[in-house]
């Protein structure tokens, strides 16, 4: 390992602790972070609490946050470990979101620069941006394109066309998504909701 790949890692270390303490002491609303093991800082837990007045509410969706070396240069990656149909959530379980994509400049992607990931985002940022796609999925460049047709639909028609929403609603119901370490998501949704809807709007 050379000497400027060790001190990345090192500062990525740094960097990961710093925030890791910061959402343990003050916790994004709807969210719950752990490590996967104790001893690694590169790949975190979190569990997802659908927001209220969307068809996630009720839900609860564990997903893995992995770091590259050269974090906080490099983005992290988000992927959904329990099932989750949405327009930017690819078959696999991977997010798709601009805030999670390198800062380079691509044309073809119909994203701005200043969009995607750079060194003064964090996990905060991130997880506050899945909460506000979660509430509005983004169906100009989809992962998931069946998902985002019916999304539309359903949209586009106020709710009357159902094809989207019997997909999701059998998932929210299921019992592995409604209790996470004792923490009924009920209890949390509306305060985690507005609070976090403020945060975003001050970003």
């Amino acid at each position: 390992m050379s000497a400027m790949t060790s001190q990345a890692i090192t500062s990525a270390l740094r960097a990961l602790a710093l925030e890791f303490k910061s959402l343990q002491e003050e916790p994004v609303e709807g969210f719950r972070v752990k490590l996967v093991n104790e001893d690694n800082l590169f790949e975190w837990e979190v569990a997802i609490f659908g927001p209220p007045e969307t068809l996630y509410q009720g839900g609860y969706f564990k997903a893995r946050v992995s770091f590259p070396p050269d974090y906080p240069y490099g983005p992290p990656a988000l992927k959904f470990l329990t099932k989750v149909w949405h327009p930017n959530v690819y078959e696999n379980g991977d997010l798709c979101i601009s805030i999670l994509h390198p800062p380079i400049d691509d044309p073809q992607s119909g994203e701005l620069p200043c969009e995607r990931w750079n060194p003064t985002q964090s996990v905060r940022t991130v997880l506050l941006s899945v909460i506000s796609l979660l509430n509005e999925p983004n169906t100009f460049s989809p992962a998931n394109v069946d998902a985002s047709v019916m999304y539309r639909r359903w949209k586009e028609s106020k709710g009357k066309d159902k094809e989207y929403e019997n997909i999701i609603r059998p998932i929210i119901k299921s019992d592995q998504y409604n209790n996470y370490s004792g923490i009924t998501t009920s209890a949390i949704h509306y305060r985690y909701f507005v609070m976090s809807s403020s945060k975003l709007s001050n970003l």
